[in-house]
């Protein structure tokens, strides 16, 4: 069973809003064991829609439509799977009255547009509208079945719930063809995708040909690079203790050529893994910040429960304020000396166990004789008082954002993980 996602809408090619339907349809197909090996976009053009679903239809055997059932003279995906199938439209009188009792529910007068989306194909399948006025239709074309759902996610969501993968889970049992299919993503912080490309290269040799485990890199900007593994077992005993062999051999390759660069899985954040950490240890966390001016707090008070193990944070941006506040030492305050100081001082002023401070060259120009993108990272850790130096690149932003997850790691790794 081979499922084709294709969403309707010329505003999705010109990039004014992102297709999160297809994110979303893509996630529950491959939870419950359905293969989607192609997503289209396609503009408001009866040809091109009609060529799209020729095109997945030579390709996959359902195929699922996102948008053009609207009331507008732009939503033509009634017409054109019309045309796909030789049929014509008709107008349903019971979908009349249901739409219009919508409208009358909410105090409106239904306008005349809305009848368009009273007309369905003849031999289509009406999936009722519980959230909105456009009803979905099932649309059987010779072997395949096309889907075809409003492109608002709320209405789309319920009726694929409710409607769209019980067939299809029936259709690809009746197949013999339904797994599993689960997928777990490491994250790593502080390897280039090409070297991590390169480490795991023999691994995707050894894989090719194999459809029950492929792996993938999804770069995620300022967040890492994601190495993500896909399974497909028989069952979901099988699924796990595939996913969890590989994960256990991209592991110990990783670690080898790499080091200490995993710093979650799956939906894990940075500021996750210190969490874990102090929690662990059972000591709490000071910040200290300099030219990234609070970033690293709001990082961590994302984090569900921190008011349990972080004290809090001093922005000192300006030099006077690391003298007069933290108590670091007349001089150049973008230096590993300062950035230890500013740790000693902020752990003494807010009581903590562990502080990290931060301080360097956001630019746009050199200071204190240090590069754009220098940035020194304090740590104070009982009578550990020790510093470490990121050189990271981009504009004033990234330097920021860079410095402040850069900053965790380096905390991360002081404690081994």
């Amino acid at each position: 069973m081979r499922v084709e996602i294709v969403a309707i809408g010329t505003e999705l090619l010109l990039g004014q809003i992102a297709d999160t339907n297809g994110q979303w349809l893509g996630e529950q197909l491959a939870a419950n064991g359905i293969a989607s090996h192609y997503h289209q976009h396609v503009g408001d053009n009866h040809e091109r829609i009609v060529a799209a679903f020729k095109v997945a239809m030579s390709r996959s055997d359902a195929v699922i439509i996102c948008g053009g059932l609207g009331p507008t003279q732009d939503d033509i995906t009634r017409a054109a799977l019309a045309d796909l199938m030789g049929v014509s439209l008709v107008e349903r009188p019971e979908l009349v009255e249901v739409i219009r009792a919508m409208f009358t529910g909410r105090g409106r007068e239904m306008p005349a547009n809305n009848l368009l989306q009273a007309q369905v194909p003849v031999g289509a399948t009406v999936i009722a509208q519980n959230r909105g006025t456009a009803p979905g239709l099932i649309c059987p074309v010779g072997n395949h079945t096309f889907y075809a759902v409003p492109g608002v996610p709320y209405e789309m969501q319920e009726m694929f719930e409710r409607a769209i993968l019980p067939d299809l889970i029936a259709k690809a049992q009746a197949s013999g063809e339904r797994a599993v299919i689960k997928s777990r993503v490491l994250r790593t912080w502080g390897a280039a995708e090409s070297r991590l490309a390169e480490v795991l290269a023999d691994r995707f040799v050894e894989l090719e040909g194999n459809d029950r485990i492929t792996l993938a890199f999804l770069a995620s900007g300022i967040e890492g690079i994601k190495v993500r593994i896909t399974v497909r077992g028989r069952d979901e005993t099988d699924a796990n203790a595939l996913i969890a062999e590989e994960e256990i051999r991209i592991r110990e390759i990783l670690v080898a050529s790499c080091g200490d660069i995993i710093f979650g899985t799956d939906g894990e954040t940075m500021e996750d893994a210190i969490a874990k950490i102090l929690l662990r240890r059972g000591e709490t966390l000071a910040v200290a910040e300099s030219l990234t001016g609070g970033l690293i707090a709001s990082r961590l008070v994302n984090v569900s429960g921190a008011s349990t193990w972080f004290r809090g944070g001093v922005v000192s941006y300006a030099s006077e304020v690391k003298f007069d506040v933290l108590n670091v030492p007349i001089g150049p305050v973008v230096s590993g000396d300062a950035a230890e100081a500013m740790a000693r001082g902020v752990r003494e002023l807010l009581k903590s166990d562990v502080a990290i401070s931060v301080t360097g060259v956001a630019g746009p120009e050199e200071q204190d004789g240090q590069p754009v993108g220098t940035v020194f990272v304090g740590i104070a850790s009982g009578d550990s008082l020790s510093h470490v130096q990121l050189r990271v690149p981009g504009d004033r932003q990234r330097v920021r954002n860079y410095a402040a997850i850069g900053a965790l790691n380096a905390l991360r790794q002081h404690f081994g993980g």
